[in-house]
């Protein structure tokens, strides 16, 4: 907006004003130099002028409301001429309340307690004033929160009885109707419990309320919750210990599902008001405001607590942002927008007129042509044809969100039992009597009635998802097993309601992955991490994702808190990655390697916090520092869903040298009480769930060796006492935790090990004798054992690591680059590669569909052979005698070399 605007836009602005609005008359009327300034075109100075007036007033309240009035004036002229924006007009009009409001907490502690600084009293504002989206005459909605122990109080007074009539007095100098008219009207119904509780709260007990009793409407409230006035200190500490309530990274849709029924509500309380017309109410009436305010919040209550910028409190930044992060369409949010601002400026006009806080267009012909002309248009029916394709369409955008009717299936057996037939299930009796056990009430997640109504609104599209599936009765009798198993039921009951495309993802679970199935029953929470676009995406970078687990979910978390989150963000990515190989969206191989990166970002995030709670008892050892080092398939970048973490601790520095904490130790015991909590925080079960095995007997010694050993130590273990086989372990080991420098001198290490000199018959006898005492004491789990079967990839690894030790080449932690190596010097032949990646590939995709190594069944078979590679399941078989040879014939090869040698 320019500070100087034509005089014509402006003089017609202003003679409007005085024909239709009686109330802008009347304050041209009141402010006459302020007028001046309007008519010369002076905006901005004009608005200048509106925040300085009542300067001279006798009152505090006659100020506040005089530059209540004048600010609306010059505000308003300046929308009429179309000069002020929309998000100027409404943030200049919340700041106003703000400073109201400010002024007002000041005078009201002032007047009973000279002496005593303004402190103790902190108002947050909800609403329209909350998201800074303030109209000419709104009330606000705040909730006034006191700190017993900082707020002045009178002598002999309880510091509740204070805070209420430091309330009362404030509403009473917003509120009360003077010569000059009022600041703000007060509705103070948002507070907790309000038909109850005095007009200022606790705040200890207001955070108490909402972290144990809110209803779940209230979370909706407090996307647009900011602190406004008073104790700065006292709104930020109330509002961060709130914010996991608001911001809830596991999604409850029984909240959404109570903002889509206040809605409903709404529309059939204001019913008269729906019908598009004359008398239609602009906020509440279906396709107006208030729906574009729900679209945008449920919205954020979905996405929001995983990505914090959707956490915008203003409607407009709000949808902005939704479709920037692609949850709305670009065209729905532009639409919306667009709708958004005309009827806020219509809205403006309607109150413009009298000053009164009123929200539908006049029943009256008369009343809605001035309203019509006020605006600048020739008469009502321009105004309604203006308006009337928006509001459709934000009802359609509604509507569409919303959902139509809750379908249900059938509740006679006759008709249940042929619409389970129709929908794909071939034995239509026996689903028929799970859906009816379902009904019964027998689980513990059905008995009570919201979770009973939650069920039955799910339960069509369930079926109708679970009817298209590989095996619907082997996905619908795994569903039971969730069924049986859930706590409580209804918030994922109305997920998989209002999630409709989690369903064919819940059907492929179901049908092919019993691993994933059985987490799901433990924390049926996992489900809406799908929700997320990159759920399916590749798995980031280890830093990005050790990031994305860093992030603190509140202000103020402690260790047990870090633990917690770590876990639920790793098992949702873990079980993501699932999903994908379930879903044919990532390679196998490639989601060995997330899965891998997932652990070492883990690793990262644990270890640090483990390490900084460790040091505020034992502070730190100087010159040392912790390292860990990943062996097996960590090491080789190659996990799979159900793969143990092998990992050794060590630290670098000396002895000698001891912690600087309050409680010092010498460097062997810190670092040796240090470990087992390092390796607890990958291992223990909290309430959030358990996260990895953890094997360290790989360590110099083994089980009988210190869980924490020093670099030198390790050096000289393994120079001087180290069997072949853990020289082997050796080979797919990798720094996974430390500095750079300490990282660097970990590999140096294990460099100078594997590349010293050995005797070839020996080392390859050493591992023939090893191979075969595992062969002999850990046999094959099943026919699909991919690791332990003849020519399987125990047996190529025990191959590839007799040829690195022995030749020193290749020494790669990661399995296909050492036979890469090894090929190009003609020590193994073309063949070994694909045979590794096909049995890698088959490793991977078995742990989740037959983790007992049996025979996948027969609607599985197809995934896992699309999986690798490979047509059909015959082809795959087939496939894979022909890698077991290969391997057979290279490790026959190699162990041949020891009696060749000998």
């Amino acid at each position: 907006m320019t500070g100087t605007l034509s005089k014509s836009s402006v003089n017609a602005a202003l003679a409007r004003a005085r024909a239709h609005a009686p109330f802008l008359k009347l304050q041209l009327e009141r402010f006459p130099e302020l007028s001046q300034q309007l008519a010369a075109g002076e905006m901005e100075r004009a608005i200048a002028s509106g925040w300085q007036a009542g300067a001279e007033a006798p009152s505090l309240a006659a100020r506040l409301r005089n530059r209540r009035n004048a600010l609306s004036l010059a505000l308003a002229v300046g929308d009429l001429a179309g000069a002020t924006p929309l998000e100027r007009l409404m943030e200049d009009l919340s700041d106003l309340a703000d400073r109201t409001l400010d002024e007002a907490i000041a005078a009201a502690i002032a007047e009973r307690t000279p002496d005593e600084a303004p402190r103790g009293f902190a108002v947050i504002a909800l609403g329209k004033h909350g998201s800074r989206e303030l109209n000419y005459s709104s009330d606000i909605d705040p909730i006034f929160l006191f700190d017993p122990l900082t707020l002045p109080r009178r002598a002999r007074e309880e510091p509740g009885q204070a805070a209420v009539r430091i309330g009362q007095r404030i509403i009473e100098l917003l509120q009360k109707r003077e010569p000059e008219g009022f600041a703000f009207r007060v509705d103070l119904r948002l507070r907790p419990s309000s038909e109850v509780t005095p007009i200022a709260l606790p705040v200890d007990a207001a955070i108490s309320y909402y972290e144990s009793s809110a209803l779940p409407w209230e979370r909706a409230a407090f996307i647009r919750a900011r602190f406004a006035a008073g104790d700065p200190a006292l709104g930020r500490y109330f509002l961060d210990a709130i914010h996991p309530f608001v911001w809830r990274r596991s999604l409850d849709f029984g909240a959404i599902g109570e903002v889509q029924s206040i809605t409903r509500r709404i529309r059939d309380h204001h019913g008269r008001g729906q019908a598009f017309g004359p008398g239609y109410d602009l906020k509440r009436g279906r396709g107006g405001i208030r729906e574009i305010e729900f679209f945008a919040q449920i919205h954020q209550l979905i996405h929001g607590g995983r990505d914090p910028s959707l956490r915008a409190p203003a409607t407009l930044d709000a949808l902005g942002a939704l479709a920037r992060a692609g949850h709305i369409a670009q065209a729905d949010a532009v639409a919306l927008a667009d709708a958004y601002r005309l009827f806020r400026t219509v809205e403006h006009r309607l109150q413009m007129v009298d000053d009164r806080q009123t929200h539908s267009l006049p029943a009256e012909a008369e009343a809605l042509d001035n309203v019509a002309r006020l605006d600048g248009m020739t008469d009502g029916a321009a105004l309604l044809a203006r308006l009337a394709p928006h509001v459709e369409r934000v009802g359609s955008l509604y509507d569409a969100m919303a959902g139509e009717e809750e379908r249900r299936l059938p509740l006679a057996p006759d008709l249940l039992e042929a619409q389970l037939a129709s929908s794909g299930f071939p034995d239509a009796p026996s689903a028929r009597a799970r859906v009816e056990g379902w009904r019964a009430g027998r689980a513990r997640s059905l008995r009570s009635p919201a979770a009973q109504d939650a069920f039955e609104a799910m339960l069509p599209g369930l079926i109708e998802a679970l009817g298209r599936a590989p095996d619907p009765m082997r996905a619908l009798n795994r569903f039971d097993d969730i069924v049986a198993r859930l706590p409580s039921g209804v918030n994922f009951y109305r997920l998989i309601e209002a999630r409709p495309g989690l369903t064919a993802h819940l059907a492929a679970i179901l049908s092919h992955a019993p691993t994933l199935a059985e987490q799901l029953a433990r924390r049926p929470e996992l489900l809406d991490g799908l929700i997320d676009a990159t759920a399916l995406a590749p798995m980031p970078a280890v830093e990005a994702l050790a990031e994305g687990f860093r992030e603190p979910e509140r202000a103020g978390e402690d260790y047990q808190m870090v633990l917690d989150r770590v876990r639920r963000r790793v098992n949702e990515r873990r079980f993501a990655q699932g999903v994908q190989l379930i879903a044919c969206a990532a390679d196998p191989i490639a989601a060995a390697e997330g899965y891998a990166r997932i652990a070492e970002a883990a690793i990262q995030v644990l270890a640090e916090a483990t390490v900084a709670e460790f040091e505020k008892a034992h502070g730190r050892v100087p010159g040392s520092e912790l390292l860990i080092l990943g062996l097996g398939r960590l090491g080789g970048e190659a996990l799979t869903h159900a793969s143990d973490l092998d990992l050794v601790t060590l630290f670098s520095g000396t002895h000698e040298a001891e912690s600087d904490g309050p409680r010092p130790l010498r460097a062997t015991d810190y670092f040796n009480r240090l470990a087992p909590r390092v390796t607890a925080a990958l291992s223990v079960s909290t309430p959030a769930g358990p996260l990895y095995d953890i094997d360290t007997r790989l360590r110099p010694s083994g089980s009988d060796g210190m869980l924490a050993v020093s670099l030198e130590g390790l050096e000289a273990y393994q120079r001087n006492r180290a069997w072949t086989w853990e020289h082997m372990a050796l080979l797919r080991a990798r720094p996974v935790f430390g500095s750079a420098e300490g990282r660097a001198a970990l590999q140096a290490a294990i460099d100078t090990t594997l590349r010293q000199p050995r005797d070839r018959a020996r080392t390859i006898a050493d591992a023939v004798r090893m191979r075969r005492e595992i062969a002999q004491h850990k046999p094959p789990s099943g026919p699909f054992d991919i690791k332990k079967g003849p020519g399987g990839l125990i047996d190529l690894e025990f191959a590839v690591h007799s040829l690195q030790l022995t030749t020193g080449i290749g020494l790669h932690p990661r399995l296909e680059h050492a036979i890469a190596d090894l090929a190009a010097a003609g020590l193994v032949g073309a063949e070994i590669d694909p045979a590794l990646r096909l049995l890698t590939r088959m490793l991977v995709m078995f742990r989740l569909v037959a983790p007992d190594a049996e025979e996948p069944p027969e609607a599985t078979r197809p995934l896992v052979a699309r999986a690798c590679g490979l047509a059909d399941w015959d082809s795959l078989l087939a496939a894979q005698v022909e890698a077991r040879q290969s391997i057979s014939n290279l490790w026959a090869r190699v162990a041949a070399m020891a009696e060749g040698s000998a």
